[in-house]
């Protein structure tokens, strides 16, 4: 089991790789969604989420959009993986596991270190999450 730590990464770059990991037969956790890194005007994204959530139907039926961190996550990983619904890509969506946290089930001695970029515009996933 492959274990990433999100603080500090991309999250097209953590999701892409993530999937990539899955599709090859790896079991994926990614710990501290939290701190995952949404890169972009802060404005433009925060307008983005919104459009998002003000676009609810039935309040049992749907659609219902997601507000927390780790589903916010998962949910960017099953956009990279092809058909999540049926045959690989949904063995491989099986396979990945996400956490706001470290979980006591992970091993802590195999985390890798997600890529540290710094773009100049970014905001974090938890502020989106509510």
């Amino acid at each position: 089991m492959k274990v990433i730590d999100g603080s500090g990464a991309v999250l097209g770059r953590l999701a892409s790789y993530a999937a990539k990991q899955a599709l090859k037969g790896e079991e994926i956790a990614i710990v501290n969604c939290n701190d995952v890194i949404i890169s972009g005007n802060k404005r433009n994204i925060k307008e983005n989420f919104e459009k998002k959530r003000g676009r609810i139907g039935h309040s049992q039926k749907g659609p219902k959009h997601i507000r927390k961190s780790h589903r916010i996550v998962k949910r960017a990983i099953r956009g990279m993986l092809p058909d999540h619904r049926s045959g690989r890509g949904k063995q491989a969506f099986k396979r990945i596991k996400c956490y706001t946290g470290i979980p006591k089930e992970v091993d802590t001695s195999k985390i890798i270190k997600a890529g540290k970029e710094n773009p100049m515009k970014f905001s974090k996933v938890k502020e989106f999450a509510k």
